[in-house]
């Protein structure tokens, strides 16, 4: 029996190897830290019957075409798919998968996490700390932001945001959402986007990154919020306008920024953003917890395996496919 040809992108976490092995022991995986160069990719990945990747790689027309016709599959170890151009999976009859759900408390958590330590100006502090500024105690230093009582906004009310504004109910928060097609949840309520921005003391972002949804945080959008307002985005960078957030906290139009995510990725060390104490940034950790990353990797080998054997994918985002 012909097994199929897999190639898997990055190192994924042996919980999922480790499935896919029970199934099909010869695959190759890509294992060092930085991602295959784009030529790099289309040579490995020519002929493959599925294809294991993650948001580092661009999976466009092109690569598909350049991997064959016999391509049956293309699971990201990933909730957003806006690495891969899903209408030309489609037209090719090729299943996108995609690990939604396992990564929503570790998402939340981290957002959450960003919101305390921008509101608490944590990472300030230990730089202040470990530079030799602190000689006493003093009654204005590093004055921070109160959760407790504050408004949250929240764009985007998924899986995600709804468990943030859950968390929020901890903290006494008044919660309010913008999300056209979203319900009401955890004592949250629905305003239009202008009445969140006027009225939230902190902003987080989880909308999914689309044509509609690009650049939505633009100088605009960041001149309606309140001068002590905060802004926490865990979903993509490229929800944002990174100039515009620039220029809203150095004038200090805004209190704080917190991010998980930039554009590009990894953020130049050269972005002026870097300057700024009131902007908080790390290394797309949204979902970076071993339980977490575990079932990412378990979830992804699972749509690969039921798509080289013809199945139907467990999380299909293309299910047009099958009709």
């Amino acid at each position: 029996m012909t097994h199929p040809k897999i190639l898997i992108t990055r190192l994924i976490p042996d919980a999922g190897l480790a499935l896919l092995r029970q199934h099909y022991p010869n695959f190759e995986v890509w294992t060092p830290d930085l991602p295959m160069s784009r030529e790099e990719l289309i040579q490995k990945s020519k002929g493959v019957d599925g294809l294991l990747c993650a948001l580092t790689e661009k999976i466009d027309a092109e690569l598909m075409d350049s991997i064959g016709p016999q391509l049956k599959v293309i699971s990201s170890m990933s909730v957003g798919v806006d690495h891969i151009d899903i209408p030309a999976a489609t037209q090719r009859k090729i299943a996108v998968g995609n690990t939604p759900g396992v990564l929503t408390d570790a998402t939340a958590d981290q957002a959450f996490a960003l919101m305390l330590a921008a509101a608490r100006r944590i990472t300030e502090a230990e730089r202040f700390l470990r530079v030799g500024k602190w000689q006493t105690w003093i009654p204005n230093l590093l004055l921070g932001a109160d959760l407790a009582g504050a408004t949250l906004g929240i764009i985007g009310f998924g899986r995600i945001g709804q468990a943030v504004a859950k968390r929020a109910q901890g903290f006494d928060m008044r919660i309010i959402y913008h999300s056209p097609n979203a319900q009401p949840a955890y004592n949250a309520t629905k305003v239009d986007l202008d009445t969140l921005l006027k009225e939230s003391d902190f902003i987080s972002l989880h909308v999914p990154l689309k044509p509609e949804t690009k650049r939505l945080v633009n100088a605009d959008f960041l001149s309606k919020m309140k001068p002590n307002a905060i802004l926490v985005n865990t979903t993509r960078g490229g929800v944002l306008d990174q100039t515009a957030l620039y220029n809203a906290l150095k004038s200090k139009q805004i209190f704080a920024a917190a991010l998980d995510v930039t554009d590009p990725e990894p953020l130049p060390m050269d972005s002026p953003l870097l300057e700024l104490e009131n902007c908080l940034i790390v290394p797309h950790l949204g979902s970076a917890t071993k339980k977490t990353r575990d079932k990412m990797a378990v979830l992804a080998v699972e749509n690969l395996i039921a798509g080289v054997e013809n199945k139907k994918l467990p999380n299909c985002v293309n299910l047009e496919i099958y009709l």
